[in-house]
């Protein structure tokens, strides 16, 4: 099985209470794919200029990345973006966003990528999404991110898209404009309605939950006593679960369960260090005693109810 991501490769500089970073290494298909690795290869697509690094090629070819798909454009520069996150670190503050060559991004997947059997579709707009989709040769599991300003500005684009995917990752509060239901589970119910056949709801602090055509799973997230940077947690956690997904080659509920758990376990890493430090200083061994110790925090033992007289 072959797994590609379509998505951004940036330069983000990062302010939290813990810390600063300058032009550290990131973006959502960056950040997707040194998650996914761990699982097998992960053919990447994107585009940078030419003030990106061979440092950061080196790194990620390390990990068993594909480049084949990421496109240089001369004379150009590399997607930037700035935030700053508050005390709780559950909200943020974009200081600067500069698209640079990411603006105007066609993606062209070569010949060996369209054939693949997952496909993850990184925040971008719809249109540029669906044409990906239209390049490639066979069927694959195809999971879409997306974001509130799409659901604001494009959004019959959007909506004609969601017809054609499998699975649609998005936080709660993309949940809720998109759906036009505060309920959580409510808003699940209707994208399902639109056309995935999973729906996978971020919810921070509070998990993940599931929406599927018999109802929905909640899977909590994974305590953490120290959270140093939260960029790009939401693409590891979608690297996790499609890195899972291909390994597996299960695509029913079971193999999506696990699959979210796996991906609450590699964000959590992403969670740990700055930019892409946090999943770049763990291994294979690290990744499973992690996701033990979140099977563990699952399990219950039976008990017996009295009857009530």
């Amino acid at each position: 099985m072959s797994l590609v991501v379509v998505g951004s490769v940036a330069f983000d500089s990062i302010e939290t209470p813990n810390g600063a970073l300058e032009n550290a290494l990131g973006g959502s298909a960056v950040h997707f794919s040194m998650a996914a690795s761990y699982f097998g290869e992960v053919r990447l697509v994107g585009v940078v200029g030419e003030d990106f690094p061979d440092s950061h090629r080196q790194l990620l070819s390390s990990r068993g990345i594909c480049l084949d798909g990421l496109e240089v454009v001369e004379g150009g520069s590399t997607f930037r973006w700035s935030g700053k996150y508050f005390d709780d670190m559950d909200h943020r503050e974009t200081l600067s966003v500069d698209l640079n060559v990411f603006e105007n991004f066609k993606p062209d997947l070569p010949a060996t990528y369209r054939d693949t059997g997952f496909l993850f579709l990184g925040n971008g707009a719809p249109v540029t999404q669906a044409s990906v989709l239209d390049q490639v040769s066979a069927s694959p599991f195809t999971v879409v991110d997306t974001m509130d300003l799409w659901i604001d500005i494009a959004r019959p684009d959007l909506e004609s898209l969601l017809a054609r995917v499998d699975a649609l990752v998005l936080n709660d509060e993309e949940s809720q404009q998109l759906s036009g239901e505060k309920n959580v589970v409510l808003a699940g119910r209707k994208i399902r309605s639109m056309g995935p056949r999973y729906v996978i709801i971020k919810r921070g602090q509070h998990g993940a939950m599931i929406s599927h055509e018999g109802g929905e799973v909640t899977l909590p997230a994974l305590p953490l006593a120290s959270v140093v940077d939260p960029t790009g947690a939401g693409d590891s956690f979608a690297g996790g679960l499609m890195g899972c997904l291909m390994k597996s080659g299960r695509t029913d509920l079971t193999g999506i369960k696990v699959a979210v758990a796996w991906g609450t376990v590699t964000a959590s890493f992403c969670c740990q260090g700055f930019g892409v430090e946090g999943l770049k200083e763990i291994n294979a061994e690290d990744l499973q005693d992690r996701f033990e110790s979140y099977k563990n925090m699952l399990e219950l033992d039976s008990v017996e109810i009295p009857q009530i007289i």
